[in-house]
């Protein structure tokens, strides 16, 4: 993705810039979500996963990024200086990588924050499920591609699968 977006950006400007970057890439938008207190996301059509792992994650192969039949890309847009829960998931992986940045990354085995580290555009991480991890915005407005991979074939993960162990919002 190309996306020039400036601090100075609203939020609804933000957005309309990376949906009309998304959609520029023919990738279909099923849901789209402003509301997070720290910036929001939108949901790519499953459908097209395979698709979108070939334009964000060229590296990896289809088949050795399913563990099940389900994978769910969606984009996530973290604001300046804010960050989402540390958290993490019973029924999902995620890979992610920096389409927009820099942003900062912890992660974590166990409840107690990892260290802070700058991801800058095209570096890619990965979480195991279970693994406690946390997206931040620096200085800018961050985007990530990410690929939730379901990790229960039978009771895929969904918005309900987050397991917070701090958040600065009180959820």
């Amino acid at each position: 993705m190309n996306i020039e977006i400036s601090n100075q950006d609203s939020k609804t400007v933000v957005f309309e810039k990376i949906r009309n970057e998304i959609k520029k890439n023919n990738f279909n938008i099923i849901n789209e979500d402003q509301n997070r207190p720290w910036g929001g996301f939108f949901v790519i059509d499953e459908t097209q996963a395979g698709d979108f792992i070939v334009k964000f994650f060229s590296h990896l192969k289809l088949d050795d990024v399913k563990i099940t039949n389900k994978l769910s890309p969606k984009i996530l847009v973290v604001a300046p200086d804010s960050r989402l829960s540390w958290q993490y998931h019973f029924r999902r992986s995620e890979i992610w990588k920096v389409v927009g940045g820099p942003v900062g990354v912890k992660i974590s085995d166990t409840d107690a924050e990892g260290e802070l580290k700058t991801l800058k555009n095209d570096d890619f991480i990965q979480m195991d499920k279970g693994e406690r991890h946390r997206l931040i915005g620096l200085d800018s407005w961050g985007v990530i591609a990410e690929i939730w991979q379901h990790t229960d074939e039978n009771n895929p993960s969904d918005e309900d699968d987050i397991v917070r162990i701090q958040d600065d919002f009180g959820r």
